[in-house]
């Protein structure tokens, strides 16, 4: 299956997954709880919350928290199929520029689901990252 011709009953997993997440976030300065999941190309689904610290710059996105998990779990080797992001309270929640540069590194052809000001949208990765940086 092309992870851009994914269909709706595909999203709802990762949705649910998301959503399950997003409970789990620790937003304690922020208040806004943000939930991701990806679907891996081995078809396993991987889900991972914002985790924040008083020290801002130590913050950790659900993106990165998801991707940084399936690491963990399947190894350096994996590879991104679709990544779905929502935030706790249904406002428009895109993946920020330095998530969007570990999806690329671990999912060039990867899709992302997000909510915009439009509504849910699915775009490929090299759409919302261009230039992508990869070291050859």
């Amino acid at each position: 299956m092309n992870p851009r011709t994914l269909d709706a009953a595909d999203h709802e997993p990762l949705l649910q997954a998301a959503q399950a997440a997003a409970k789990n976030a620790y937003a304690r300065y922020s208040k806004f709880h943000v939930g991701a999941a990806l679907l891996l190309e081995n078809g396993e689904i991987v889900a991972g919350c914002n985790v924040e610290n008083a020290s801002y710059g130590l913050t950790m996105c659900a993106e990165r928290a998801a991707i940084f998990a399936a690491v963990a779990q399947f190894g350096p080797e994996v590879r991104i199929r679709s990544i779905l992001v929502v935030s706790g309270d249904g406002a428009p929640c895109a993946p920020c520029g330095a998530c969007r540069q570990v999806i690329y590194e671990f999912g060039p052809e990867a899709t992302l689901i997000f909510k915009a000001l439009s509504g849910w949208t699915h775009q490929a990765i090299t759409d919302l990252l261009p230039h992508g940086f990869r070291l050859t």
